[in-house]
């Protein structure tokens, strides 16, 4: 490389054999080859977390010039920064006219060197070339060198291009799979069409539906999902998985985020994510895309849980990585003949099993809370009620005496009786992931009063150092699932833990409904550790004698003694 440097009189980047050896196994390099004999090389790299990607290294063979081996490497090495990057903005750095012309042709546009990208690792790779100092002069804002972008959010609607048109082959490319994490909601609408029609992928979309959307909802979904271009769409209920896997194990470890928060959208995204690599896998995709912004957790959940479980399948972010307006992908779909009702709703919602996330303008703020009219369930109920929950070995099994095998519908069920009380609300302010503070709004009636009345359950049916240790943790529970660390092993030990420790969280929960608010009442529960037979608090002892609570006391005291025996024994006074 820096041979053929040396006779454009221009500079490449230098690069150890290690690093050009480490480009080739990750598959981000061309190599052309002429019955075994090199005759040419290429490389990308991306830049700015992916934001930019640049196509380096070009070089050809002396005994290969001349013939087109260099525009044919150039078009395979542009292919493959879009196909491995199709959102980031290619850009490129010459003083040669056949590099220029090339890059032209490929749809680069002249630039100024303000709007590359900041990397100062990229800049560094320019100190090998004889016209540093140039570059240095005028601070890094010009050189010899021409600056070209191709910026893909300029050529959105275009056809999309073979940039493989001089290859030798006469096979017909085939159209990669990605499967879409689709909700129906603009973002994702906005995606099927992109992915379909601009960058020329089989979309495959699925909707992991976690108990938050009706049979309707679902139909709606498939058919727009449809409409848009997608080749299948599927509706993957995991609502039973979620519960066994995740909610019961929630309820076991009473787990609120900041004593708050049953972490719904959290606990259900990683199940989402679980379950559409799965499919992305079971389909033999070769992407898999989601809808997440670049501002919240989600994308991490997504993101993290598709690299641990299918590293070998490309990641593909259009809403994130292009950065578009609401209003530019709506216009993008009525472009493309396809006109839904995405119409701004005042606040945006997140329904599922265990609570709706609730996001408006009064999150954004920290002196404001949420009206009345931001809530799906309105408060409607004005009579007080008298309810009991019963759970058999931690989970809930009876609603005022009626059975349940089927534990999610008995917290649908729940969910209907009490959220008219308007309870099980509330507005949590976490640390995200991405280091940020986020506030979110959240209505979960049944999830709350269900850790409430188990929560009382388990402080007359476990011990005081089960308790303290579970609550320990529960909170680990949350925080991992939070973080989306739910494929951490640990979290199987903790799960086994808090199993064994529901073993006498038997015994019904009294609870009084008004509205707002409810009482917990109290508990009958047949492993009651207050009804022992030992003493009754505070009126009388059964099971010892005054003489053996006076030998215990002075026993139990030793430690402090022996402290404060020492203390003055050093004539050392503690302020007390």
């Amino acid at each position: 490389m820096s041979d053929a440097a040396k006779v454009r009189g221009t500079g490449i980047a230098k690069r150890t054999h290690a690093y050009v050896e480490k480009v080739m196994l990750e598959n981000k390099a061309v190599l052309a080859l002429y019955h075994g004999r090199f005759a040419g090389f290429s490389y990308i790299e991306s830049w700015s977390h992916k934001l930019f990607v640049t196509n380096s290294g070009l070089i050809v063979h002396p005994d290969f010039r001349g013939i087109g081996v260099a525009s044919r490497i150039k078009r395979r090495v542009f292919a493959l920064a879009r196909e491995r990057y199709p959102m980031a903005k290619v850009f490129s750095l010459t003083t040669g006219a056949a590099v220029l012309n090339m890059n032209t042709k490929l749809g680069f546009k002249p630039v100024t060197f303000e709007v590359l990208t900041r990397d100062k690792e990229f800049w560094k790779g320019c100190e090998s070339c004889v016209n540093y100092d140039i570059l240095q002069r005028n601070g890094g804002a010009k050189c010899l060198c021409t600056a070209l972008l191709y910026d893909p959010a300029e050529h959105i609607g275009e056809p999309p291009v073979d940039y493989n048109a001089a290859s030798s082959s006469t096979q017909p490319k085939r159209r990669e799979k990605v499967v879409l994490a689709y909700s129906g909601g603009l973002d994702t609408s906005f995606a099927v069409k992109y992915l379909s029609e601009d960058c020329g992928y089989d979309v495959y979309t699925a909707t992991a539906n976690t108990g938050g959307f009706s049979a309707q909802e679902l139909a709606t979904i498939e058919k727009h999902a449809l409409e848009l271009g997608a080749v299948k769409h599927v509706n993957l209920d995991i609502t039973q998985e979620y519960y066994n896997k995740s909610i019961k194990y929630m309820v076991y470890g009473n787990v609120l985020r900041n004593g708050t928060y049953p972490i719904s959208v959290s606990s259900e995204r990683m199940f989402q994510a679980i379950a559409i690599i799965k499919y992305a896998k079971k389909i033999g995709a070769d992407c898999v895309a989601h809808g997440s912004t670049g501002a919240g957790n989600d994308q991490i959940r997504f993101d993290l849980t598709f690299q641990v479980l299918a590293p070998e399948i490309k990641v593909i972010t259009p809403t994130r990585d292009l950065s578009l307006t609401r209003d530019y992908e709506i216009n993008y779909l009525k472009d493309h003949g396809f006109v839904g009702d995405f119409k701004k709703l005042e606040y945006s919602y997140n329904e599922g099993l265990w609570g709706t996330s609730i996001c408006g303008k009064e999150t954004l703020h920290s002196d404001e809370n949420l009206p009345e009219s931001a809530f799906l369930r309105p408060m409607t109920a004005h009579d007080d009620k008298h309810l009991t929950l019963d759970f058999v070995k931690g989970e809930l099994d009876a609603i005022d005496g009626r059975h349940y095998d089927d534990k999610v519908k008995a917290i649908q069920d729940l969910e209907d009786l009490v959220a008219p009380y308007g309870i099980g609300r509330d507005i949590n302010l976490g640390d995200t992931i991405i280091g940020i503070k986020g506030r979110v709004g959240f209505e979960a009636a049944a999830p709350l009063l269900i850790i409430a009345a188990h929560k009382l359950l388990e402080k007359y049916t476990l011990t005081k150092w089960q308790q303290y240790w579970k609550e320990q943790l529960g909170n680990w529970y949350g925080m991992f699932f939070h973080e989306s660390y739910y494929l951490e092993p640990v979290m199987r030990d903790i799960e086994a833990y808090l199993t064994k420790s529901q073993r006498n969280v038997t015994g019904k929960v009294i609870i009084d409904l008004k509205p707002y608010r409810y009482d917990l009442v109290g508990v009958q529960s047949p492993f009651d550790l207050s009804k022992t037979g030992f003493g009754e608090y505070g009126e009388m002892n059964k099971a010892w004698t005054a003489d053996d609570v006076k030998g215990y006391t002075k026993i139990y005291a030793n430690p402090l003694k022996i402290y404060h025996y020492n203390q003055l024994k050093n004539g050392i006074a503690d302020d007390l």
